[in-house]
Formats: C-alpha cells, sequence, structure tokens
C-alpha cells in the first residue's frame, strides 16, 4: 500500500513539473519567437506607449471617433478585468431598455441620420469587449464622423473600406471594422 501511494505522488510530482512547468515554458518560448506580436498582447502603441490591443475593446463616446460595440462589463465600460456578458434574454425589459438608450445616444450624436441602427452598436457581445464592428456600424457612422472632424466623407469612407477585413480564411466569420486601428488612422490623418 505504502508503495502504491509513493508511486501515485511521485507520478503526480513528475507531471505537475511537465504539465505547469515544462511545457507553459515551452508554449511560451515558441509563442515569443514565432508569434512575439501576439504572444505579447497585440498591444497598439503610440510615441513608443502602449495605447490599447487589437483583441480588446476601447470606449469611445466622442462623436469624432467611430463607437465600437457597446460593452457589458461593469462598473466602467470595457473593463478587461470584467468580462462577462449581461445575461439579459430577448424578452428582458432592461435589455430593450438599454438598447433603447443605446438608440437615443446615437440618433441624438446623429440626428440626421434616419438609417436604421445596426444591431451591434446597440447591443453587447458575450464577452462585452469586441475590438470590432460590422461593417454596416462603420457606414452608420461615417456622416457623423466626418461632419464632426470637418473632413469630407470620401475621406473616412476610404479609411473605412481600407481596415475592412474579410472573412478569415475567406469563409470563418463575417467582415469586421477594427475600431481602435480605423480611430488611430483618423487622428493620423487630422495631423497630416
Amino acid at each position: 500500500m505504502g508503495r502504491l501511494i509513493r508511486n501515485a505522488l511521485m507520478m503526480l510530482l513528475v507531471m505537475t513539473v511537465i504539465t505547469g512547468l515544462v511545457y507553459p515554458l515551452i508554449a511560451t518560448g515558441v509563442a515569443q519567437v514565432l508569434f512575439p506580436h501576439q504572444a505579447n498582447g497585440s498591444l497598439v502603441e503610440r510615441d513608443g506607449k502602449p495605447i490599447g490591443s487589437e483583441l480588446i475593446g476601447q470606449n469611445f463616446d466622442d462623436p469624432k471617433y467611430f463607437w465600437g460595440r457597446p460593452s457589458a462589463t461593469t462598473p466602467q465600460p470595457y473593463n478587461g478585468t470584467a468580462s462577462n456578458g449581461s445575461n439579459q434574454g430577448p424578452t428582458n425589459p432592461a435589455l430593450r431598455d438599454a438598447v433603447q438608450q443605446r438608440i437615443d445616444a446615437l440618433r441624438k450624436a446623429d440626428p440626421g441620420n434616419i438609417a436604421p441602427v445596426p444591431a451591434d452598436l446597440v447591443t453587447a457581445s458575450g464577452s462585452g469587449l469586441d475590438p470590432e464592428i460590422s461593417p454596416a456600424a462603420a457606414q452608420y457612422q461615417v456622416a457623423r464622423v466626418a461632419r464632426v472632424r470637418h473632413l469630407n466623407r470620401e475621406q473616412v469612407q476610404a479609411l473605412v473600406a481600407k481596415f475592412t477585413q474579410g472573412r478569415q480564411l475567406g469563409l470563418l466569420g463575417e467582415p469586421r471594422v477594427n475600431v481602435l486601428q480605423l480611430n488611430l488612422a483618423l487622428d493620423g490623418l487630422q495631423t497630416r
């Protein structure tokens, strides 16, 4: 019986070292060598300082910026340590109220826009941290951003087209626009 327990403890120790120390170190090392940008969080830098990640949404609420999907995180928007969904179903009055408030905010920021509001601008995702919006959501905001920034609408339209990514491998997912990259390009356009 003692030998059985000793063998079990030895196996536990060996497997703990292999799976808890050796494997993570090898995986981290390989990732750092082959994919350093992704392994370090896909950080976006400006003037040598990280300002965000390509993988986590940012809170943009100034009308001169494209707005991303609403966040279900609390207490502040896009709190990466509180990633979660709202868990509100379609019959929940709180969800209907939140969606209506978001529609009202979009209409207030762009009163002349009578187009239907794309769903991803008023509903949070499962993680509450989506960095991307649909091309339709970006198109909905083009006129507002161009007007507030005193830019030609075609310039803004061209930036949206430039930052629209297609399906991965031509078939996975949906076309999308990374909001942080688009807004940084807009800021760069203004400084030129």
